[in-house]
């Protein structure tokens, strides 16, 4: 996960993500994630904060967000990952900003609780585009969206 940060434009997170992430990670010392989770620019939606945010190479987007990620992605002509963020997802995924999803997909029901595409999300038809199983049977399924799919 850190070697692929280190290809990105950065991280995309909004405010509850960002200030979870920020409330744990820093303090994890010798961790490769926190170090680069430290060492990635972050950029961060939010109504809310101020700044100077508090961690390091953080910056807080301005104006109305899709159109601050669209400037961002015009700026650096680079992917962008976003890591939780579930409203931040959904006004991406109306503007038609995603380019890739990466589910990791838990052997785990619920039953309840947030969902990740709710009611009103728009309708996008998903190609899969890469699956690897881990040892613990977590699936982390890659997804493009059915016009952009690139056949391998």
């Amino acid at each position: 996960a850190g070697e692929g940060m280190a290809n990105t434009g950065g991280l995309l997170l909004g405010r509850r993500t960002y200030e979870d992430f920020y409330s744990y990670w820093p303090s994890q010392g010798d961790n490769p994630y926190t170090v680069a989770l430290t060492h990635t620019t972050k950029y961060v939606a939010s109504r809310r904060l101020e700044e100077p945010l508090p961690w390091a190479n953080s910056v807080l987007l301005k104006g109305e967000v899709g159109d601050a990620v669209a400037d961002l992605k015009r700026q650096l002509d680079k992917d962008f990952v976003v890591l939780g963020s579930g409203d931040l997802i959904q006004t991406l995924m109306h503007r038609n900003m995603v380019d890739e999803y990466v589910l990791l997909i838990h052997p785990l029901v619920l039953g309840q609780g947030q969902r990740l595409f709710p009611a009103g999300s728009p309708m996008t038809p998903l190609r899969l585009v890469g699956e690897k199983p881990t040892t613990t049977g977590v699936i982390i399924a890659t997804y493009q969206p059915a016009e952009v799919a690139q056949v391998s």
